[in-house]
C-alpha cells in the first residue's frame, strides 16, 4: 500500500496536531487568493492568515511545521498588501497612513501602568496586568526607534491570566495591529 505524501510533518498517534482537512482546506484557499490578480483585494489577507486557527486532532498536522508556513504566508501576503497600497495611494500617502496607525498604537501603548487597557471584573480572568505593561512599554520603545523586536515575538506573545486583569480581546486586537505595522513597513 502506497503512502501518501503530506503537506507538513504529522505529530505522533497520540500528541495533538493540527486538523489535517482545515489545514489543506485554508492552504488551498490561500492559493487561490493569492493566484489572483496582485492589485485585486481578497477574502484572504495577511490578518486573517494571522488570525487563523485550527481544531486540535491526535496525530495531526505539527504545529510548528505549520506555523511557521503561516507565517511566511502571512508575511507574502502582507509584501503584497503593501505594494497594493503604495499603487492606490502612492508612497506619502500610504506611509502617512501607516505613520498614523503606529501614532494611534503609541498613544495607546504610552497610557500608564494599569490603565492601557480595558480590565475585566474582579471575579473573570483578563491577562496579567504587569506582565501586559512590561511588554506594551517594549513595543512602545520599538515604535519610537528603540529596541528591536520582531513580529514573532508579537505575534507569539503569552500572558498569564489574573482575575480582574486586562480584557484579552482588547489586548489581542492592539498586538494584532502592531504586527500588520511591522509587516507594512518591511
Amino acid at each position: 500500500m502506497m503512502e501518501t505524501m503530506s503537506t507538513f510533518p504529522r505529530a505522533r498517534r497520540s500528541q495533538p496536531g493540527y486538523d489535517i482537512e482545515q489545514v489543506e482546506d485554508f492552504l488551498e484557499d490561500a492559493r487561490r487568493a493569492y493566484a489572483t490578480d496582485a492589485r485585486a483585494a481578497t477574502a484572504i489577507d495577511s490578518a486573517a492568515i494571522r488570525r487563523t486557527s485550527f481544531t486540535m486532532q491526535k496525530g495531526g498536522y505539527s504545529p510548528a511545521h505549520v506555523d511557521a508556513a503561516l507565517e511566511r504566508l502571512e508575511e507574502a501576503f502582507a509584501r503584497r498588501e503593501h505594494e497594493r497600497g503604495i499603487l492606490e495611494h502612492g508612497e506619502q500617502e500610504w506611509y502617512a497612513k501607516v505613520r498614523q496607525r503606529a501614532q494611534d498604537a503609541l498613544g495607546r501603548l504610552q497610557q500608564p501602568d494599569g490603565e492601557r487597557f480595558r480590565r475585566v471584573s474582579r471575579i473573570s480572568r483578563g491577562y496579567r496586568m504587569p506582565e501586559v505593561d512590561a511588554f506594551a512599554a517594549r513595543i512602545a520603545d520599538y515604535l519610537q526607534d528603540g529596541p528591536e523586536i520582531t513580529a514573532r515575538e508579537v505575534r507569539t506573545v503569552q500572558f498569564d491570566a489574573q482575575f480582574g486583569g486586562y480584557d484579552e480581546d482588547e489586548v489581542d486586537a492592539l498586538l494584532d495591529t502592531v504586527v500588520s505595522l511591522m509587516l507594512a513597513v518591511r
